[in-house]
């Protein structure tokens, strides 16, 4: 078809290359043929997921790593809400994601004609967890949505955007080529001089000032490393944050505002920096932090100035041109950092020695983890009590390290999620941490991952044979334990018909062995860890 022929499907792939989407997730359907017929030519990968949720957990996984938004093709109906488990995860964590769906033809929509795949209103569906769900209703309308989704992730605070387009119109011929018309405006800037003057003034002569950074602060790991040091300021992260100072940095007080020994070294700040952060109890474990100091935040969305946490000062802009900012307006400072060191310290001890015993182990098996992960490794991880116990006590390397799904709390996102992670880079090898229950929400995907990775990605599977946090909770609320021992499947044959490589280690020291052997294999290696062998 020539260029002056082009259907709107064809065009808007094109028009996804030239904004530089180089991978998109999906399942082939007959209502996106049409975005199908685009892609051969366009230099655009197109990975085979099993299910539309792990498509969209995938595009989740793939822009944490990268920083770049994932891109996913759906069908209408069935694709949409099959996917809106993800669409709800990546807007819970401020990920950017476009999914593009069809939808029925124009002629049929809201009229309940019992078309295949119809939704009575399906933009409806997903605008509520979406930064904007629109219709284009014209081919014409295509490249306006695209910018506006661009918009989006270089300017406001990232979160998915689905865009749906008619079956006719994905069809129909374009009245002209604009794909190549790509609008990209990056404007997030910083605060004007005179709010970063008076922020710069009260950090200055805060005694005891401390930092709490989020995943909106991942492109300021430099200037967090300088403004904690020159203000000898601790520096706690969100889950989302987990890896902006170095794992040996002094001030590094990790992601430890979730247990009591964060909780009481925060209570001591005289002036807090929340630094693109949701300061959401999903990461502190408790209704409100303790905090009796003076509170400034930073953040791209100014919704955040005036909710649970209202701050004292609001400085709406980039993280990191806010922080380059104070840091010129800061005086010089002679601080001793050895008082605020010694304190990041003994949180740290305290929190390796008050686990309970069930972290204990958790700890133990993230101390072999440490021992034999990559250097420049991902972990991916699930809603399981492993992971729970990682988010605090596993010390990432790198930002971009740490992948949990963190406010919507979803079962089923750490295979799918780490699989998008090793699309993001070409070297990069990961780790998926998973229980026996949320691994079987989304188990499918191992076909992607073995028909897909040349690269090892590791998935430890931790199994309990129960739903192991639901049924603590169920005791700790003297409630008869019901639906929380399921019986689980040959766990090792089904990673074997999946074509995994598979270990099951007896203890400890077979784990390390196991991870290390994972690692140094290319493709996918499945190894369960049994609860009997570690406790």
């Amino acid at each position: 078809m020539s260029d002056n022929n082009l259907t709107a499907g064809q065009a808007l792939v094109r028009l996804l290359a030239n904004y530089g989407v180089e991978t998109v997730f999906g399942i082939p359907g007959v209502h996106t043929l049409e975005l199908y017929r685009g892609l051969p030519g366009s230099g655009i990968r197109h990975v085979l997921t099993r299910h539309e949720q792990g498509a969209g957990f995938m595009a989740d996984g793939y822009a944490r790593v990268s920083g770049k938004p994932g891109v996913c093709f759906v069908i209408t109906g069935p694709g949409v809400t099959n996917a809106a488990t993800a669409i709800g995860q990546a807007y819970a964590d401020s990920i950017p994601m476009l999914v593009v769906s069809s939808v029925n033809h124009t002629a049929s929509l809201g009229k309940g004609w019992g078309c295949l795949h119809e939704t009575q209103d399906q933009r409806a569906m997903t605008a509520p967890i979406t930064a904007f769900s629109a219709v284009a209703l014209r081919g014409d309308d295509l490249p306006e949505l695209i910018a506006r989704a661009w918009a989006v992730f270089d300017s406001e605070r990232p979160r998915p955007v689905h865009i749906s387009v008619p079956l006719d119109v994905l069809a129909a011929p374009v009245s002209r080529d604009w794909s190549a018309e790509v609008v990209r405006r990056p404007g997030r800037g910083q605060p004007c001089r005179e709010l970063l003057d008076q922020a710069a003034r009260k950090l200055a002569a805060a005694k005891r000032p401390m930092i709490i950074a989020g995943g909106g602060a991942l492109q300021a790991a430099e200037q967090l490393q300088q403004l904690s040091t020159r203000l000898a300021a601790p520096l706690f992260t969100s889950v989302a944050g987990k890896g902006l100072l170095p794992v040996d940095a002094p001030l590094n007080a990790g992601s430890s505002l979730c247990v009591e020994p964060g909780w009481q070294l925060i209570s001591q700040a005289d002036v807090v920096l929340a630094v693109g952060t949701e300061m959401a109890d999903t990461d502190f474990w408790r209704e409100r932090l303790p905090l009796t100091g003076e509170l400034l935040r930073v953040d791209i969305d100014p919704r955040k100035f005036n909710d649970f946490y209202p701050c004292a000062m609001a400085l709406h802009g980039d993280a990191r041109q806010t922080l380059a900012g104070l840091l010129e307006q800061l005086p010089d400072l002679d601080r001793d950092p050895a008082q605020a060191s010694a304190a990041v310290a003994n949180l740290r001890q305290a929190i390796r020695n008050g686990h309970a015993p069930l972290q204990a182990t958790h700890q133990a098996i993230l101390d072999r983890i440490a021992a034999v992960l990559p250097d420049n490794a991902f972990i991916s991880s699930d809603m399981t009590q492993l992971a729970y116990t990682g988010n605090y006590a596993f010390a990432s390397r790198a930002p971009r390290s740490w992948l949990h799904p963190t406010g919507y709390g979803t079962l089923g996102y750490g295979l799918p999620a780490g699989i998008g992670g090793m699309f993001a880079t070409d070297h990069r090898p990961g780790l998926v941490l998973v229980g026996d229950g949320g691994f079987l929400y989304t188990a499918q995907e191992l076909a992607t991952a073995v028909e897909e990775l040349d690269r090892p990605l590791v998935v430890l599977l931790w199994n309990n044979d129960a739903l192991g946090q639901i049924r603590d909770d169920m005791l700790g609320l003297d409630i008869e334990p019901v639906g929380v021992l399921p019986r689980n499947p040959d766990f090792i044959g089904l990673a074997r018909a999946f074509g995994c490589a598979v270990r099951q280690p007896r203890d400890l020291d077979a784990l390390q062995a196991d991870l290390a052997s994972g690692f140094a294999t290319p493709g996918v290696t499945l190894i369960e860890l049994k609860h009997t062998c570690v406790c």
